[in-house]
């Protein structure tokens, strides 16, 4: 069964502005700023992307994909060397009449001269980093991944247990804060409590995160704020987790059906990311904890390729075929699982 759950308000940036990029990214990626003026506040970076414009300096620029960050590895440095300073002259003209963001050397190379007279020109910032291209790539192409990635915020408290992403949910004061205390204690470890981040890594990927004033504190009626990280040390904590399994939790409701045998998986679109959901009733004395831990084993399991609902309909199929419906009972009873156990009356 698939629903649609709730209507989370997603908020996904237009562009970063590239002072913030060299400033995230300075330490990160080992960037130096090799031009002399600073940065011009107005030089943004629109597009997650980044490209390489050997074609563009070679002189077409058809395809010239100049709102991206530009990374010069060894190729383009070389080409730009092997060129006359006349030649040279044209081939940037024609690259830095494009409203470009910046500019990545890469492999600690050399900057032609007249590059950085024209981006001092055009007030196009150049950075230089020792990683090589590939490398410098990647880590770039990550980060404004990150920043570019749509974001919405729920209410509720995420839990990593067993390694299982379990994201708590329900009205206002059903106890979730409590369930994530009590799994804490137990030795598992909270990723966020009250106000959840989630943010859409790729297609099927869900990351949850607590916010920078939140961070790892947590609301208890009665007591008040309590700080987990200090309360139980580091080990109760992560900063963030794949969402794998939303856990609602409801009232107990005598008159509503709920699942009974595991058969029936239902999946809910969150941010577009197909996530199993969890309709869990509760009441006084029900002992959720145990039951989370159960839920994210189970989710294991299930991952690792067994499934228990479905290997018990299996057997139940092939119990049915092998007897009639007359010689399912033994001797006026079940067929136990074992018949006799010598000497053993436990």
């Amino acid at each position: 069964m698939k629903e649609s759950y709730k209507n989370l308000k997603i908020i996904k940036k237009e562009s970063i502005s590239v002072d913030f990029f060299y400033k995230e990214c300075k330490d990160r990626f080992k960037l130096r700023k090799i031009t002399k003026k600073q940065i011009n506040k107005n030089s943004v970076i629109k597009v997650k992307d980044i490209h390489r414009p050997g074609l563009a300096l070679a002189g077409y620029v058809e395809l010239f994909a100049h709102k991206r960050v530009q990374i010069f590895g060894n190729s383009e440095i070389k080409f730009l060397s092997g060129l006359s300073k006349k030649e040279q002259e044209k081939s940037l003209e024609k690259f830095f009449s494009f409203d470009i963001p910046c500019i990545v050397i890469t492999n600690n190379n050399e900057v032609p001269p007249l590059l950085l007279k024209k981006a001092e020109e055009k007030k196009v910032a150049i950075f230089r980093t020792p990683y090589s291209t590939s490398q410098i790539t990647y880590f770039i192409n990550d980060f404004l991944d990150d920043q570019f990635a749509p974001q919405a915020s729920i209410h509720g408290s995420f839990v990593d247990v067993y390694g299982v992403g379990l994201l708590f949910c329900g009205a206002s004061g059903i106890g979730k804060s409590e369930i994530a205390l009590d799994l804490v204690e137990r030795g598992h470890r909270l990723v966020a409590d009250d106000l959840v981040i989630l943010t859409r890594k790729s297609e099927n990927v869900l990351i949850g995160s607590g916010t920078s004033l939140a961070e790892h504190f947590m609301e208890l009626r009665g007591v008040g704020i309590i700080n987990v990280k200090r309360i139980f040390g580091i080990r109760a904590i992560r900063y963030q987790k794949r969402v794998e399994v939303i856990v609602e939790l409801e009232l107990w409701d005598p008159k509503k059906s709920y699942e009974r045998t595991g058969l029936n998986l239902r999946t809910t679109n969150l941010m577009g990311v197909e996530v199993e959901i969890i309709n869990l009733p509760i009441f006084p004395g029900k002992n959720i904890t145990v039951i989370a831990e159960v839920i994210a084993l189970n989710y294991l399991c299930k991952h690792y390729g067994y499934n228990a609902a479905k290997e018990f309909k299996r057997r139940l199929n092939q119990e049915i075929k092998m007897k009639s419906k007359n010689n399912l009972f033994q001797d006026g009873g079940l067929k136990r699982a074992t018949e006799w156990f010598e000497h053993d009356f436990e």
